[in-house]
């Protein structure tokens, strides 16, 4: 039978499917839209396979905030022009809103579906690579900071002993600041005393070795060994990091300038960091 352009150009709009393809569809369906729409279904999920094992080295980071919850996505491709892609980006701001919604940090078959069918109307491979979120309480309140094109995504979120300091425009800067900082700096953990226990055994294990071969008094090195782990901590540490506006000052330092400005105590309780193609 003959197969309408009409109906080929229909057909590639609500598929994405190639113009061939559309008319090939058709034309096995025997003119009917909906069995050639499936038969397009099936061959792109048939491609979806054959993608799978392709390197997906670029992609975007999503973050969101709602009033009870928070989270960062790290959305995969194999290049940076799907990355830029608004069907792409507007399927990873879905699974993120989804995500923060239901509560959920591990990939839902909605969500898969929805990834299988970008592969097959992209033609490229793609996957949720990195899902987080962390709660917002009612004495928090949180920024978000995306950098660039998508390639860095943060979420860092204060705690007030009076949140409604939390309308201050100071205050307001002050925690996108923090997101900025963030961003920049990459912080391992929080506090020091948020280090975890194996990380710091073994940092002390490393700056020991170090110092061993000194002819110094016992007390002396571990002096020295102390004094090392510090530095170590304004490297890692968000808190304890030179502000990334003033390197003079500790993040903390600056907070609680401002918390004593304000008449409010303030601190940073928690943070989210997102950066593309970074090792899980």
């Amino acid at each position: 039978m003959e197969i309408k352009a009409s109906d080929v150009k229909a057909l590639r709009e609500k598929t994405g499917a190639g113009m061939v393809d559309c008319k090939k569809a058709l034309t096995e369906a025997d003119g009917d839209f909906a069995r050639a729409e499936k038969i397009l279904k099936e061959l792109g999920l048939a491609a979806v396979a054959k993608r799978s094992e392709r390197a997906t080295n670029e992609g975007r980071a999503f973050t969101l905030i709602t009033p009870g919850r928070a989270g960062v996505l790290e959305l995969s491709c194999e290049t940076d022009f799907v990355a830029r892609n608004e069907e792409f980006i507007a399927v990873g701001k879905e699974i993120l809103a989804e995500a923060v919604k239901n509560n959920v940090t591990k990939p839902t078959e909605s969500m898969e579906e929805k990834v299988k069918a970008l592969i097959a109307k992209i033609k490229e491979n793609m996957a949720i690579r990195r899902l987080a979120l962390m709660p917002i309480e009612k004495d928090e309140c949180a920024a978000e900071y995306v950098h660039g094109e998508g390639v860095i995504g943060v979420v860092v979120k204060m705690k007030a002993d009076k949140p409604e300091v939390f309308s201050n425009e100071k205050v307001k800067a002050l925690l996108f600041d923090f997101a900025l900082h963030v961003a920049a700096f990459n912080p391992m953990f929080l506090s020091k005393e948020s280090v975890t226990p194996e990380y710091l055994k073994e940092q002390e294990e490393i700056f020991t070795k170090q110092v061993a071969g000194m002819d110094k008094p016992q007390n002396v090195l571990q002096g020295i060994v102390k004094g090392k782990l510090n530095k170590l901590f304004t490297e890692i540490c968000l808190l304890d990091q030179p502000f990334v506006k003033d390197d003079k000052k500790s993040v903390t330092q600056v907070l609680n300038e401002l918390g004593k400005e304000v008449g409010a105590k303030l601190s940073i309780s928690g943070y989210l960091f997102c950066k593309v193609g970074q090792e899980l």
